[in-house]
Formats: structure tokens, C-alpha cells, sequence
């Protein structure tokens, strides 16, 4: 594919038709498919969920992410010329790159949290995925990777021995986070419900 934007959207609409599939999947059912420490934490902030449920999730992200990432090896140079996938802000680019982690992770949080939120709307919450991510990284991918998940950009990180910026997936994912939840704080939107901390709802 000749375009870059092109390529971006459509490497975000894989991305995201990933997650949408893990959803969907029996081990999502079971699991919620969080898949995202930020989103557990966003159910655990709404009081969806317990300090030490929520602790065990985020553990399991990282574990799952670091296992993940050992397969990147078998690219070998091809996969090393690309840094195995790694998300690092670009050379002076911190503060956009910042900036668009927190933007990318608020729309992530506060959509999965209007689709959740919402007796009609709720069904279809994995179907947001493809076209969420297909959007924001055909839009900020050159800013930070758009990785909106501090556990996809840490396995990465340990194969190809890069944390440059690492702090910045954490914090402005958070950051994100927090404003997202803040939003569904304010009065128009106190009759969305989230009612269990998953993404699948039969």
C-alpha cells in the first residue's frame, strides 16, 4: 500500500479487529477481555471491580505481553530494523507524543464506556474496536505508535531492550483515563449504568 495513512488505517483496523475477536472469543467472555491495564483500572475506579482483582489483571496483562513478544525474535533483522514493534516518542517530539497517548486514550475509555454504559448500545461494544483504532492510528500513529496500553507497548520494550519514553505509556494512558472518567462525572451522562467490568455483553 503506497500511502502511509493508508498503511496506519489499516494496521489500526487489525489491531482492533484483534481485540474485537478476543472479545468475542470464550476467553473473552470469561475474562471481560480487558487485555488493557487501563481499562481495568477505569472499572476499577467506577467501583467495578476490587483492588486485588484488578491487581491481578494487570499482572497478567504484563505477563501476557511479555510472552507474547518473544515470538517478535524470529524476525530477526527485519524485526530489529523495526525496533520489534516497539512504541517510542519521537526525537523531540515528547510532549505531542504525550499529548496524543492522552487524547487516543480518553476516546479508548470514554468509548468503551458509552457502549458499556448503554442498554442498547452495550451489545455491540467489541465492533467499536476496528474502527476506533482505525481512525486514531491512521491519525496520531506518527506522533506515539497510538498504543493506548501500557502492556502492548511493554513487550515490545523487553525484546528489543528500548525503554526510551516508556514512562509516557503509562502516565498519559492514565491520563487519559482519568479525564474519560471524568466526563461520565458530569450530569448529561449519569444515566449511563456500567453494570459489570467486561466488554462482552451476550
Amino acid at each position: 500500500m503506497p500511502s502511509d495513512a493508508g498503511r496506519r488505517a489499516l494496521t489500526g483496523f487489525l489491531f482492533g479487529t484483534t481485540g474485537c475477536l478476543i472479545t468475542l472469543s470464550p476467553v473473552g467472555r470469561i475474562s471481560g477481555a480487558h487485555i488493557n491495564p487501563i481499562v481495568s483500572i477505569a472499572f476499577f475506579l467506577k467501583k467495578k471491580m476490587s483492588a486485588l482483582h484488578t491487581l491481578g489483571f494487570i499482572l497478567s496483562q504484563m505477563a501476557g505481553a511479555a510472552l507474547g513478544a518473544i515470538p517478535l525474535l524470529l524476525w530477526g533483522q527485519q524485526g530489529a530494523s523495526i525496533g520489534y514493534g516497539n512504541t517510542v516518542p519521537p526525537v523531540g517530539g515528547l510532549v505531542t507524543a504525550f499529548a496524543g497517548e492522552t487524547i487516543t486514550s480518553f476516546l479508548l475509555i470514554a468509548g468503551i464506556f458509552f457502549f458499556v454504559g448503554h442498554k442498547r448500545l452495550k451489545h455491540f461494544t467489541p465492533y467499536l474496536m476496528p474502527v476506533l483504532y482505525c481512525i486514531m492510528v491512521c491519525a496520531e500513529g506518527q506522533l506515539s505508535g497510538t498504543s493506548t496500553n501500557p502492556a502492548r507497548s511493554f513487550g515490545p520494550a523487553i525484546v528489543s531492550r528500548n525503554w526510551s519514553g516508556y514512562w509516557l505509556y503509562w502516565a498519559a494512558p492514565l491520563l487519559g483515563t482519568l479525564l474519560a472518567l471524568s466526563l461520565f462525572e458530569m450530569p448529561i451522562l449519569w444515566k449511563w449504568k456500567i453494570e459489570i467490568p467486561t466488554l462482552y455483553h451476550p
